[in-house]
């Protein structure tokens, strides 16, 4: 109990901190790059960081009894809950890529991509849709990441376990093209899964020497976190099997699920609430990919308009999506204790960083019933 009371004090005062550093200042003058007018001026945020962990319902992780002790009894007070956030579609990988490109899933990316093919392309719908099958979108289909070098901003995906294997790359690590995946099992020092680092489904992305420089180990986060100028704009966050909560238990022994997952909130989160980029004008989202996709509490609902895809009639394999999962977000801009029960999902956020970045929205990013976080999460 003691320790519990140290983290909330801590969070506390950094998030108190934050606000008074930022309380003065001017708002974004940026606005939507498409779609309906906003009602009020984007905050000033420059860095954002973006947590995913795996596989959990919104009752399961913010209800009663939930064993994400740190995630609820601290993080939640400080932020502003998302109490209808959505993921997209069923496996993992439909949900993380569309963080990062608003691509709708398609037969191999619901399989989670066993075999690392390229993505076969038939055509481009009018909205930027990419129709066809396979995992590795072509160089033309554009992401989040290129849009932030275009504008000469600055990305970083880290991902836990990346560097651990003896024969694999350290950094840009996935497989050969139309090779088996031998990520999809956890390994005993190595539980780095390339389904959950979306950077590496991308030609844009692999045949770039951004890859390497930009998709490394999560260890290397406390280094660029020291400063406001080495942090990146966008730093994308993904633990490693046991640590986001999928496996449970893991293979290493520990328990897995939200308990490992909290656990590994508990020392991470505060690193990046203490970071002067964070403090000065960031946001932190932490949500889940998906909620349950098979057993007794499989979830494929959706929200914000989402409908079957060019090439998924059912983007959440029994379902129009990937079941409503929740997301917590802190900011000096956002007020704490807020709960928002607007519909938002990972085609949201995304549309969300664009436009505090002043981009323009890709593939369903700019659907119809897509809405960036509004005044309810940034009250002014």
């Amino acid at each position: 109990m003691k320790h519990a009371r140290m983290a909330v004090a801590a969070v506390a005062a950094a998030v108190m901190v934050s606000a008074a550093m930022v309380s003065a200042a001017m708002v974004s003058t940026a606005t939507p790059a498409s779609g309906a007018t906003r009602s009020f001026r984007l905050p000033a945020v420059h860095h954002v960081f973006v947590v995913n962990l795996e596989n959990k319902g919104y009752n399961e992780t913010f209800g009663a009894g939930s064993p994400a002790t740190y995630l609820n009894g601290t993080l939640v007070p400080h932020g502003a809950l998302l109490t209808q956030y959505y993921g997209i579609g069923h496996l993992s990988l439909p949900n993380y890529i569309a963080q990062i490109s608003g691509q709708a899933p398609n037969p191999q990316t619901q399989s989670d991509c066993q075999q690392y093919t390229d993505f076969a392309r038939v055509g481009t719908t009018s909205d930027g849709q990419a129709i066809g099958n396979g995992c590795v979108f072509p160089a033309d289909v554009p992401t989040l990441a290129n849009q932030l070098e275009q504008r000469g901003l600055h990305w970083k995906g880290y991902m836990e376990d990346m560097g651990n294997s003896p024969t694999e790359p350290a950094t840009c690590r996935h497989p050969a093209i139309n090779t088996q995946d031998n990520t999809q099992q956890a390994h005993v020092g190595d539980q780095y899964a390339a389904r959950h680092d979306p950077f590496v489904y991308f030609h844009s992305i692999i045949d770039s020497p951004s890859c390497a420089a930009n998709v490394v180990p999560l260890d290397r986060l406390p280094t660029d976190l020291a400063s406001t100028r080495t942090t990146p704009n966008l730093t994308y966050i993904t633990p490693n099997l046991c640590n986001d909560g999928h496996d449970a238990p893991c293979v290493d022994g520990r328990p897995g699920g939200l308990v490992s997952a909290d656990a590994w909130l508990q020392t991470w989160i505060p690193r990046i609430l203490a970071s002067p980029a964070f403090r000065r004008d960031g946001m932190l989202v932490v949500t889940f990919d998906e909620a349950e996709a098979t057993g007794s509490s499989v979830d494929a609902s959706s929200c914000c308009g989402e409908g079957p895809g060019p090439n998924s009639p059912l983007p959440g394999i029994t379902g129009l999506g990937g079941g409503r999962v929740g997301a917590v977000v802190l900011s000096p801009f956002v007020r704490p204790g807020r709960q928002v029960d607007t519909s938002y999902n990972h085609y949201a956020l995304l549309r969300t960083v664009e436009d505090l970045f002043g981009l323009t929205h890709l593939g369903y990013a700019g659907a119809t019933g897509v809405t960036s976080f509004g005044q309810d999460v940034f009250p002014g």
